[in-house]
């Protein structure tokens, strides 16, 4: 780069303009930044996208790329197996499996603390079809089962007696509670989504089962369906004109 800089310089007669040239000179051009070559470049992305899934799902998942060439791993996001880079990544014998599909699994195995883990791998092809890396997702399942078997000793169906005929004989809110989710069901609707139509609709067949016999009827019966009591008695005197 260059820098010009004039000065005047006066003389007995004249003054003169004497042009001066500051120049830094390089010894070569500027370097351009390095290029990665296109296979780094690839496993790069397989990485951030490894550790996007891993992210996502923490603690329970773990995403390990293997370099299919030289059957190591290569990348490791939240590892919780106890592998480590470079280890050997034991594909043999799914190798041929994997190749001529996509996608294996998902299949479950035993992690080192005997903790269930679902696992699914994925061949991970470069631009001109050929199988370079592996990337595989264990999802480690334990707490879900342990969550699942809490539910199931929950709801244990052989635990429960019949409803006792003395006390739900007169017990107005659950026969109204049965008849309203029945009456939905059987038209594909929920509480959430009732239009006025058919509020009005399923306020004449409560009346019509004798739901407002009762003196809460219809407090109760407008406080399940979100509306003011004098709308449910609008609809009431409706039926009655009938």
């Amino acid at each position: 780069m260059c820098l010009v800089v004039l000065a005047a310089v006066r003389g007995s007669a004249t003054t003169r303009l004497v042009s001066q040239s500051l120049c830094r000179h390089h010894e070569g051009p500027v370097p351009a930044p390095a290029k990665k070559h296109p296979k780094q470049m690839t496993l790069d992305n397989y990485k951030a996208i490894a550790d996007s899934i891993a992210l996502l799902l923490y603690p329970h998942a773990e995403v390990i790329v293997h370099d299919l060439r030289s059957q190591t791993v290569v990348h490791i996001a939240n590892n919780f197996s106890q592998r480590t880079l470079g280890d050997d990544s034991a594909i043999d014998h799914e190798l041929g499996d994997l190749l001529q599909g996509t996608n294996l699994g998902p299949y479950e195995k035993l992690n080192w603390n005997g903790q269930k883990v679902r696992s699914i791998s994925t061949v991970l092809r470069n631009a001109q079809g050929e199988a370079e890396h592996l990337m595989c997702i264990n999802l480690n399942v334990s707490v879900l089962e342990q969550a699942r078997v809490a539910l199931d000793a929950f709801f244990q169906m052989s635990r429960l007696v019949p409803q006792p005929d003395a006390l739900f004989r007169n017990d107005w809110q659950e026969r109204i509670n049965t008849f309203l989710h029945g009456w939905l069901q059987a038209r594909n609707l929920s509480l959430q989504t009732l239009r006025m139509k058919d509020k009005r609709s399923l306020v004449q067949a409560l009346h019509a089962e004798g739901a407002f016999q009762g003196r809460s009827g219809v407090d109760y019966v407008a406080n399940v369906l979100s509306m003011g009591r004098a709308t449910v008695y609008k609809y009431l005197k409706e039926v009655k004109a009938l």
